[in-house]
């Protein structure tokens, strides 16, 4: 029996095969924005908020093994002037890497926001594999998440779509300032 030696094999440590320099993974870097109506009051808005941190919490080991970074900015978008600045299209909204995690949407009455504000409003319906939600299951945003990971295709991003606010959103904002 002959005993080899390890001379010429790489063990896959650091400064192996005559390089000793660090081996440096470089981060991706993953930004949530959440943009909502209200969270105190709006179920459609609190659940949206709810199945994002448990999706993230969900995905949280896949994040760290792929070297990803996230940073989620959670908005209340309560001013036209915001709406305008953030192109809030709908009632919830979430967008990885500015883009929406679902572009095409539906709206329906949402009895949260118009016992708000003391009006009619509509908020998003979510659309996830032939079925409505009235909150994004959490399948649907981890789906969302993982795609800015992993080079999937999303939806253009918000900011190279001309922007016009819409009219559920301007009655909104209007009954709001006037209720003051």
């Amino acid at each position: 029996m002959t005993n080899k030696s390890n001379s010429g094999c790489c063990s896959g440590t650091t400064g192996c095969c005559g390089n000793a320099e660090e081996i440096k993974i470089e981060k991706n870097k993953i930004i949530i924005d959440f943009l909502y109506l209200d969270l105190s009051v709006c179920t459609r808005c609190q659940g949206a908020e709810d199945s994002l941190d448990e999706a993230l919490k969900e995905i949280a080991n896949v994040l760290e093994a792929t070297g990803t970074d996230v940073h989620v900015n959670k908005i209340n978008v309560n001013t036209k002037e915001l709406a305008v600045t953030h192109k809030f299209l709908s009632s919830p909204t979430i967008r990885v890497n500015g883009h929406d995690i679902q572009m095409e949407f539906k709206e329906s009455i949402c009895e949260s926001c118009g016992d708000l504000c003391g009006n009619v409003v509509d908020c998003r319906i979510w659309i996830y594999q032939g079925q409505e939600y009235t909150v994004p299951p959490k399948a649907m945003v981890i789906e969302g998440i993982l795609k800015a990971v992993y080079g999937g295709s999303l939806a253009d991003s918000i900011a190279e779509q001309e922007y016009v606010l819409p009219e559920n959103l301007k009655h909104f904002y209007y009954v709001m300032e006037n209720k003051k």
